[in-house]
């Protein structure tokens, strides 16, 4: 497709459990679309107790099986395209020392924060995309995500607007300022969730995307990339580009994944 977008860092595979066709045929569609930064940021996998299995992410034990395919990827089609292997993360302070530990020493590319979740993940079961009105989550999910952020580990923040906070308007947006500014702060960019407009979420926001406007944050796009259909969403595309036209947002074509 033309003047579509020339790299994306949000990519899922089978391992998550809940995402479709293989990496390989990510790669050569990404070729085909003009893509030429491409990089894989699979659930990443949490060290819960034994007793506990999640059924949204891949065990700790893939990890390095993961790495390993996506290098090999890398390798083999190195002269047309930038492969990275990297991870989603949600910033759980009691768990995220183990996994950065794992992130380090497998040798992994970049986290993106996507912050599905606060306090003890999935187990706890407050997913962060459900209805709220309560006012005291949503200051809780706008700590947590400048808590990791300051941690320098993230290399942006995936569908910043992903709290589904249906309570007073005035609220929402103080508290989407103060993310907006904190991780304006951090230097680090937002996402404009692609797959979101895709599929009719309550993301992106047209009410946080104003208050990133008018804090000058910078904005990258992200596929968040489930299955090979989500590689063609044309027209969820445009949409996104036109509300970053809308509101005048600083668009990043390309990251320093290093």
């Amino acid at each position: 497709m033309k003047d579509f977008l020339t790299s994306n860092y949000h990519a899922h595979t089978w391992r998550c459990q809940h995402a479709y066709d293989t990496e390989r045929e990510y790669v050569e569609a990404a070729i085909e679309l003009g893509i030429r930064q491409f990089g894989f940021s699979d659930h990443v996998p949490c060290p819960y107790p034994k007793e506990f299995v999640s059924g949204i992410r891949m065990r700790m034990n893939q990890a390095e099986e993961y790495r390993d395919c996506i290098r090999k990827l890398q390798e083999e089609y190195k002269a047309q395209i930038q492969i990275y292997a990297g991870f989603e993360a949600e910033y759980i302070p009691k768990y995220f020392e183990e996994q950065k530990r794992m992130f380090d020493e497998l040798g992994f590319d970049y986290m993106i924060m996507g912050q599905h979740f606060l306090n003890d993940g999935e187990m706890e079961g407050l997913y962060t995309g459900s209805p709220t009105w309560d006012d005291e989550f949503l200051k809780a999910y706008v700590d947590t995500i400048l808590e990791g952020a300051r941690t320098g580990a993230f290399l942006y923040i995936a569908h910043p607007d992903i709290i589904n906070y249906q309570g007073p308007k005035k609220i929402y947006e103080k508290e989407m300022r103060r993310l907006c500014e904190g991780i304006k702060q951090c230097d680090i960019p937002l996402e404009v969730n692609i797959l979101g407009m895709a599929t009719n979420r309550q993301y992106p926001s047209e009410v946080f995307w104003k208050q990133a406007a008018e804090v000058g944050n910078d904005v990258v796009y992200g596929l968040d990339v489930h299955s090979l259909e989500h590689m063609h969403a044309f027209d969820a595309y445009r949409k996104c580009v036109k509300l970053v036209k809308k509101h005048k947002l600083h668009i990043l074509d390309k990251l320093d994944v290093t």
